[in-house]
């Protein structure tokens, strides 16, 4: 059964945060994080096209790829079907308001923004899982008491509730500290990300105020103060930015304007741009090329057969373990089952190769058979023929072929 404690009763306008998440306690303040002055948060970080390219592919790729579950036997692992109850919240429905995709995508978000995901196991009197739901990072403090972590959730109504570890799924980022683990925003990208909003910030001036051209205006005399404030904002007024940039210039009383050209190749706009898509690329790990930054080549191979491999193998795969060690310890408790991503889908080749493949492995090559054609067919998605669950043999093997699984 959960372990859930009373409520804790705090101020309505109560918010829960670590003394010791200085990310936390800077973004409450409005403190700049970063040494462009910029507050460098999940919010002002999503706001930057490279960051939400990474958190989108990563999130999507995980929630795309099913969650397999087995159970553990002398012979070997048995496949266990859709029916199972655990299997239907992990891929379809955890929770009444919550798709399957729906809370992969968040917990990964989560993640690598705010250093852990978090949702809590759902169990009824029995202690079997019912649902699992999604939490809010902000509305979490976890402490470690006794040796073990203790969650308090705020909820709507500004009651607190704690939970043991054991009723928590808890995805932590890299570097976890046996509490929380390192937002990647934070920690591996937060100055790549303060450039990037700065620069961000930088182009919609540079190019709002016309781009190309600016203007010192030349008088013949000294003038005063107020007047060369007003003639400044006048200037501004009517032919500053793009709506006013083809207005004539009309001057009087002998004063000249000189063009002031400055490209954005000049000043390097573009290629600090650049730069700072593969910096924050490279912190989440994902290959530049697949976020858009096409300039770079890929040493993973030009296929994209090797390209969804290596994207699995170095980006996705330590991930996918964290994901599966924490719902096999929380769900099941025991060795007897486990779930597993399946990536396959991922790791498919073109149509021909993948049909070469499966005939390989029920024996095309005139060799025995590994599979059967129904376990062929399946990974198709389709159905089983009546005599498919027969291992091939070829005539004159001395070796009999192994039984098939039922």
């Amino acid at each position: 059964m959960p372990r859930v404690e009373p409520t804790i009763a705090l101020p309505q306008n109560a918010t829960v945060v670590s003394t010791g998440d200085t990310s936390a306690i800077l973004e409450m303040f409005q403190i700049p994080a970063d040494v462009t002055g910029r507050n460098v948060n999940e919010t002002s970080a999503m706001r930057v096209s490279a960051v939400y390219a990474c958190v989108r592919l990563i999130s999507a790729a995980l929630a795309t790829m099913p969650l397999d579950l087995y159970r553990r036997g002398a012979g070997g692992n048995d496949k266990l079907n859709e029916r199972d109850d655990v299997w239907w919240l992990l891929n379809e429905e955890p929770h009444p308001r919550w798709t399957a995709s729906s809370m992969w995508k968040w917990l990964s978000r989560s993640e690598m923004l705010r250093g852990d995901g978090l949702a809590r196991i759902m169990r009824n009197r029995n202690g079997f899982v019912t649902g699992i739901e999604p939490m809010v990072w902000a509305t979490v403090e976890i402490r470690a008491v006794d040796g073990r972590l203790r969650y308090y959730q705020m909820g709507d109504n500004g009651k607190v509730q704690a939970f043991d570890q054991d009723d928590i799924i808890h995805i932590p980022g890299f570097g976890f500290d046996g509490r929380r683990g390192l937002s990647t925003i934070q920690w591996g990208a937060r100055s790549g990300i303060g450039i990037a909003i700065a620069t961000d910030e930088f182009s919609g001036r540079f190019f709002g105020d016309g781009a190309m051209i600016k203007h010192a205006i030349k008088s013949p005399g000294r003038m005063d103060e107020p007047t060369i404030e007003n003639l400044r904002a006048q200037w501004a007024e009517r032919y500053a930015g793009l709506n006013n940039a083809y207005k004539p210039i009309v001057l009087t009383q002998g004063l000249d304007v000189t063009e002031l050209s400055m490209s954005a190749e000049d000043s390097q706009l573009l290629e600090a741009r650049k730069f700072q898509v593969i910096d924050i690329a490279r912190a989440f790990g994902v290959p530049p090329f697949m976020i858009g930054e096409m300039e770079k080549t890929s040493s993973w191979g030009s296929g994209i057969e090797h390209m969804s491999l290596g994207f699995v193998k170095y980006t996705l795969q330590d991930r996918m373990t964290s994901i599966e060690q924490e719902l096999n310890r929380k769900l099941f408790r025991t060795s007897g089952r486990f779930v597993k991503f399946n990536a396959d889908e991922m790791l498919r080749g073109d149509s021909a190769a993948r049909a070469k493949f499966l005939r390989e492995l029920v024996g095309g090559s005139q060799g025995p058979g590994i599979i059967t054609t129904n376990e062929a067919r399946a990974t198709e998605g389709w159905a089983p023929l009546p005599e498919g669950n027969k291992l091939y043999e070829p005539k004159g093997s001395a070796t009999p072929a192994p039984a098939a699984a039922a």
